[in-house]
């Protein structure tokens, strides 16, 4: 039962991949803030309800103070992760994102006294190494072209700070699960995120003149959200199990399922090319298993 957290976090990395996948094909028939917001629409919509099944966990100080603190980071790096894919190619900016699980090896141990292991820290660089290399598909000039391009493009510098910000609410959102538990965070942060962020998307994203809602775009977001939800359940309860830079980065597979995907249903090429990355995020999620098996 110790490594069930694995097992759960494996289906998170699907499902998170899957939202994904169906999120891109959403995003070709409408703007990104009119899906965005609604896809956090129908995760509210799905998950709220649990709250009446959910035991009421009894809430102290430190819960508030964790989920309050990680909100209006949590909204700082939406904002921030949609500028940069707005304004920068997804080959400059993208990349950065795996500076994340790196990041979880000092945060959460200078907040939470979780520790990383050696061979765990190698895991965990190697699986953001390879989520690196993923994303380099696209360009012609070489595996730094991403770190040379930070001084040309500012959306590569809001994906670095979009990635260490994701670092300390992952991090807050431990705290948070340690003093409630998994499911009544996942739901009630949610709701309030959506609360919190929804006229934020309406003001950047002039959702009201540009971005129309209709029935077409809420019809085409129910998918992306349902499992954007399942991914929510599944990575709390993961993550309320486990160190949370192990989760998040065993998570971080859903890279790979976002590649398969890629490849079988958008008919993306670079299949090939991105055998390098898909095998050291392998290895690196083989060592944190091996690691966690003997500890």
């Amino acid at each position: 039962m110790d490594d069930v957290w694995i097992l759960l976090a494996l289906i998170a990395a699907l499902t998170g991949g899957t939202t994904d996948a169906l999120t891109k094909k959403a995003l070709q028939l409408h703007d990104e803030y009119t899906i965005a917001w609604l896809r956090q629409l129908i995760v509210v919509l799905l998950l709220s309800p649990c709250l009446f099944f959910i035991p009421m966990p009894s809430l102290d100080g430190d819960f508030y103070k964790a989920c309050l603190f990680a909100l209006p980071f949590e909204v700082i790096a939406y904002i921030l992760y949609m500028k940069a894919i707005k304004i920068s190619p997804l080959s400059l900016t993208v990349p950065f994102l795996s500076l994340t699980p790196v990041v979880l090896i000092i945060i959460p141990y200078v907040l939470l006294g979780e520790l990383v292991s050696y061979w765990g820290g190698i895991g965990i660089v190697m699986i953001a190494f390879g989520s690196y290399t993923l994303n380099l598909k696209e360009i012609g000039k070489g595996f730094l072209e991403p770190v040379r391009a930070i001084g040309k493009e500012t959306g590569s510098v809001f994906m670095i700070t979009v990635a260490v910000i994701y670092g300390l609410t992952n991090t807050l959102g431990k705290e948070a699960i340690n003093h409630s538990s998994a499911l009544f965070f996942g739901v009630i942060y949610n709701l309030v995120f959506f609360i919190v962020v929804s006229p934020v998307i309406f003001k950047i994203g002039k959702i009201h003149t540009h971005g129309r809602i209709c029935k077409e775009s809420l019809k085409i977001s129910v998918l992306p959200g349902l499992f954007a939800a399942v991914t929510t359940i599944f990575y709390t309860i993961a993550m309320s199990l486990a160190n949370v830079a192990y989760t998040v980065s065993v998570c971080r597979l859903s890279l790979l399922v976002g590649v398969m995907y890629g490849h079988f249903l958008f008919k993306e090429t670079g299949f090939r090319e991105r055998l390098t990355g898909t095998i050291l995020m392998l290895i690196g999620f083989m060592i944190i298993v091996l690691e966690q098996g003997g500890s």
